[in-house]
């Protein structure tokens, strides 16, 4: 599932300029983010790192829970929460790297010394296999947060799939990004343990319509039509929990598809320009959708093939479903076989997947695109609400 706007794949060039969404209480903000280094604030009604402006580099981590103490989990998310203040605020965790007692560890492990904010944000989700028989969580899991269905052409790799924690990690700066799941994975030891974890690069959809749409690794734009991180009233029908999806402890966060899709880019390399631009249902030079002339035109779905990807991925074709996409390219050395292991990590924020994500894969089961593409990973997480000030933490309300 790539998503409906631009491309639905999304995996390209880095959009200059733009939008930090910053968050204050109830609503994101926006500030010019031209400059890299600036830092998004941390506390608010929402997980930074949703509606943001979207960042050039990911770090993505999922985590497997390996205490089985409800306390010590408790306090991990809260030290992962004063580590997050302040990396995003572009310091160092705890006493820093260095001038700390010379026969104990530094509480920070250096490689990001002297790196700006570089718009840092870190978001954190939880797995339905957190809400096992571990923690006494099994009452308060939501009724949304369900193991996704298998859908058409899935490949997955368990070991690329799943986990009771994850962590979102953007930022313009790699470093910082990959600084600051070493830091959190580091803080966790002995109580979590890395499940999985991928790279990103140039993302591949925007939260800033203002901005030039970026491009995916099959040529084409993408995200013309996702939902903009200022469009409060499109997040807060399509994005945002409310207090009537439930349940209360989930209220003002958000629902996350995290799925790895392996591209075939060699295949697609050798095909004709003429059947590329059938199969997504918009030209390559301009994005204009077909028979329109610009790339923002509205769409006529009946002139494109019924295969067509954007026909089969677009609201009116399922129900008026959308969601907020922010994915990524990623390429992973080779698959052995001469080829690259390259395509998209998608991430996609919704109020619920039962109308969000799913019904969209599943009509995008006739896609054209299938052709060339294969999911490969996949997990679900339920992302909480923002960290409201200096007293609150990650999670707070559920283990209250």
């Amino acid at each position: 599932m790539l998503g409906w706007g631009g491309a639905g794949l999304a995996l390209g060039a880095a959009v200059a300029g733009g939008a930090v969404a910053a968050a204050t209480a109830g609503e994101d903000r926006t500030a010019p983010a031209a400059a890299s280094g600036a830092a998004v604030p941390f506390h608010g009604a929402h997980q930074a790192g949703i509606a943001t402006a979207v960042q050039d580099r990911l770090h993505f981590a999922s985590f497997d829970v390996k205490t089985r103490d409800r306390a010590e989990l408790v306090r991990l998310l809260q030290d992962w929460t004063r580590a997050a203040e302040q990396m995003t605020a572009g310091d160092t965790v705890g006493e820093g790297a260095y001038g700390g007692l010379a026969e104990a560890p530094p509480d920070d492990t250096g490689e990001a010394l002297g790196l700006k904010p570089s718009r840092l944000t870190l978001t954190v989700g939880f797995g339905p296999s957190l809400f096992d028989a571990r923690f006494g969580l099994g009452d308060r899991r939501p009724a949304a947060l369900v193991e996704l269905p298998k859908f058409a052409g899935d490949n997955l790799d368990p070991a690329r799939s799943g986990g009771d924690l994850c962590v979102q990690a953007c930022a313009d700066d790699p470093q910082v990004a990959v600084h600051a799941i070493r830091q959190l994975a580091r803080i966790g030891f002995g109580k979590v343990a890395v499940r999985w974890s991928q790279l990103g690069f140039g993302k591949t959809s925007s939260t800033t319509p203002e901005a030039q749409t970026p491009r995916n690794l099959m040529g084409f734009k993408d995200g013309t039509r996702n939902i903009a991180g200022t469009d409060t009233a499109a997040l807060g029908k399509h994005v945002w929990v409310s207090r009537k999806d439930g349940p209360a402890w989930l209220v003002g966060g958000s629902y996350l598809v995290a799925r790895r899709i392996r591209m075939n880019i060699e295949t697609w390399d050798r095909t004709s320009l003429k059947e590329q631009e059938d199969i997504f249902g918009r030209d390559k030079g301009e994005g204009a959708p077909v028979g329109r002339a610009r790339e923002r035109d509205e769409p006529f779905l009946p002139a494109m093939l019924p295969t067509a990807h954007v026909r089969l991925a677009h609201p009116d074709s399922n129900g008026g479903a959308r969601m907020l996409r922010r994915g990524f390219s990623f390429t992973d050395g080779t698959d052995g076989l001469g080829r690259l292991d390259a395509g998209l990590f998608f991430l996609a924020y919704q109020r619920d997947v039962a109308h969000g994500f799913v019904p969209v894969q599943r009509s995008l089961a006739s896609d054209d695109l299938n052709e060339y593409i294969q999911h490969v990973g996949s997990a679900l997480y339920a992302i909480p609400p923002g960290v409201r000030d200096k007293d609150d933490w990650w999670g707070r309300a559920l283990f209250s």
